[in-house]
């Protein structure tokens, strides 16, 4: 089954942007060759902007709090399984320790550091890292790969406690949906949303067999998918047929 995700606001659009830049970032680091190293700097630099928002690490703590205090509130109800809600509660107050602990906004250590920033001010120019354009760099690129490794080790260090953050928060968002099977009519399927409830994600898994490719939108109130086929020149055109597929809303 396929997965695909939707965010109902901007902040979890964000979050889910942050997570995988980090996800390729430790993909590309764990590589050898400088081509990875050196597109491990590129998504190092994506992350960097993404995460330049003033308020990014004010949420994230906010959230964090938000859901200790909501977790604290389930202590002594029947049913509730105190051992599984301490290991939970710890997750979040470590992941917010951790994150509150960097002093500063997110990436401050690396936007201090000349010798980044110069390859970050030519990294989006096409060409602009040549080794006559940086030969600082391309010395770098030539190193033996566990140096280079040491080194982005280094650098993302102090972003890790934002990607920790992130893991916590979407996954408890996560676990909060439970997914049932649905149908769409002709290609298209809508669900009315209740106004006292605010679901922050959608997730839908489908089958890849059916060549089908979903177009999401949403809001508070309805959310609306299109199950669409590409053709041989690679438009997408709704199909037909009625087909299901899983979805869960996570709140």
């Amino acid at each position: 089954m396929v997965l695909y995700e939707y965010p109902f606001n901007e902040s979890i659009r964000t979050m889910l942007r942050l997570e995988h830049l980090f996800d390729r970032l430790g993909a590309l680091m764990g590589r050898d060759t400088a081509l990875d190293h050196h597109f491990a700097l590129v998504t190092l630099f994506e992350i960097l902007d993404v995460a330049s928002r003033a308020d990014l690490k004010s949420d994230l703590l906010k959230e964090l709090e938000k859901h200790k205090a909501q977790f604290n509130a389930y202590r002594g109800s029947p049913g509730v399984d105190e051992a599984r809600l301490d290991e939970v509660v710890t997750r979040i107050d470590g992941a917010f320790q951790r994150l509150n602990a960097v002093s500063g906004k997110t990436g401050a250590a690396l936007t201090g550091n000349d010798w980044l920033m110069s390859i970050r001010s030519r990294i989006s120019i096409p060409g602009g890292t040549c080794e006559f354009d940086l030969p600082a760099y391309y010395n770098w690129q030539q190193m033996l790969p566990a140096r280079r490794r040491k080194d982005l080790v280094g650098w993302t260090q102090t972003l890790m406690p934002l990607a920790e953050g992130l893991q916590v928060l979407l996954g408890l968002l996560r676990d909060s949906g439970t997914p049932h099977k649905v149908a769409a009519t002709a290609g298209q399927f809508q669900q009315s949303l209740p106004a006292v409830r605010v679901y922050q994600l959608l997730r839908m898994r489908i089958d890849p067999s059916l060549g089908l490719i979903p177009e999401i939108s949403g809001h508070r109130l309805m959310v609306s998918i299109r199950l669409m086929r590409q053709d041989e020149e690679g438009r997408l055109k709704l199909a037909p047929e009625d087909s299901g597929f899983e979805l869960a809303l996570c709140q």
